[in-house]
């Protein structure tokens, strides 16, 4: 149902929480998009038509799902799918690989339609979800500063920014900490710019579908982007409050991937870690004005998917000390408000434990990564722990 708040006006925190979310999603992920590209033997012009398709994509389902429900709701690329792709695909005909992104999309689109997905949600525990979510962004955490390692006059001049200015302007502290970074470089002579085409067109290619394909390379791909993307994606909104109707959003997502799967569009999913940084309070002191966050992102996916081949070339230059320490210091609020939701409940401390000990230790059991196995350490905990004693 949507949300009867009005639309306010955006904030320059949210705006650049936007940005810094986009630079996030294609900087950590971009490569390994050219990857699943190249391993279902795309070309270098196709290649960057699913680069366009993607931030087209996912411009429209941000900006009009997070403007409709008024909620920070972000969108992204399935980056543990691609990964599982890179592994799979060679071998696999182009169009074969079209043939398993749409098949992939129609099986999202009927768990949004009939639910399941939903009903899946509503039974798991805030406490283990909350905990699952700050598994996840543990690394991101960390990242920031282990790059002090690689360049820390940069990473350091960032953090110091980023803790001056949560003394005494704290609403600013991510603006004034990419600034101090985006200086630094440019300073050191770090950003390199990589020349590319500003413009790129998507080729429609006609998908074919074998069974082979569909079950060995298929199933699993709507597995992974389920339990490694959408379920995070859904624990980040719930963890920070937002509870949504599950269903419509699965469903426009898996409904936008299905159309666009054709051109490239491997998967629409719904965002967790990107998403994490326009939903804490850096971005605005009351949640229900942070929707200006994600919708900024939206409209930066836009740029990036007509102006791919430009925005590509522009993230690639950016030192990865900077995007690391940026994405870090973005996430360490939601880190924070993760671990004190999981750990607030003494009856299920235990079992959240478990479920971010899993999830942050990045085990991947049959093709499926931490994120799932942590959720599912969790409940299981969950219900043995809380079993009446007879």
């Amino acid at each position: 149902m949507r949300s009867p708040q009005p639309l306010c006006p955006p904030t320059f925190p949210a705006i650049v929480a936007g940005l810094v979310a986009v630079l996030v999603s294609y900087t950590s992920s971009a490569a390994i998009i050219f990857q699943a590209a190249a391993a279902a033997g795309a070309s270098a012009a196709q290649t960057g038509g699913w680069i366009t398709i993607l931030g087209l994509a996912m411009g429209a389902t941000t900006l009009g799902l997070s403007l409709w429900y008024r909620a920070p709701v972000l969108t992204a690329w399935s980056t543990p799918g691609a990964a599982l792709l890179v592994t799979s695909l060679p071998g696999i005909p182009l169009n074969e690989a079209i043939g398993i992104f749409v098949f992939a999309s129609a099986l999202i689109l009927i768990c949004g339609i009939t639910g399941l997905f939903a009903r899946m949600m509503n039974a798991i525990p805030q406490a283990v979800t909350s905990a699952m979510l700050a598994g996840i962004l543990l690394h991101f955490g960390i990242n920031a500063f282990t790059a002090l390692q690689v360049n820390f006059v940069l990473s350091g001049t960032m953090c110091l920014v980023w803790m001056l200015a949560r003394r005494w302007l704290p609403r600013y502290a991510i603006v004034y900490s990419l600034l101090a970074g985006l200086a630094v470089a440019a300073f050191q002579g770090n950003v390199n710019p990589v020349h590319t085409p500003a413009m790129l067109t998507p080729e429609f290619i006609a998908p074919h579908f074998s069974l082979s394909s569909l079950l060995g390379i298929g199933v699993p791909f709507f597995v992974v982007t389920m339990a490694s993307q959408n379920a995070p994606g859904i624990a980040a909104l719930r963890a920070h409050g937002y509870t949504l109707p599950v269903s419509p959003l699965i469903a426009w997502t898996g409904l936008t991937a299905l159309l666009l799967a054709p051109f490239g569009g491997f998967s629409v999913c719904i965002a967790a870690i990107t998403a994490a940084i326009c939903m804490g309070e850096d971005v605005h002191k009351d949640p229900q004005r942070r929707y200006w966050a994600t919708a900024s992102a939206g409209v930066f996916y836009l740029l990036a998917g007509i102006f791919g081949g430009a925005i590509v070339g522009l993230f690639d230059a950016l030192p990865t000390a900077l995007i690391q320490t940026i994405a870090g210091l973005a996430l360490l609020g939601t880190i924070s408000a993760s671990l004190q939701r999981a750990l607030s409940d003494e009856r299920q401390r235990d079992a959240a434990a478990i479920a971010f000990l899993i999830t942050a230790s990045g085990v991947n059991l049959l093709g499926i990564g931490s994120a799932f196995w942590g959720l599912v350490g969790g409940v299981i905990a969950h219900l043995i722990l809380t079993l009446r004693k007879r």
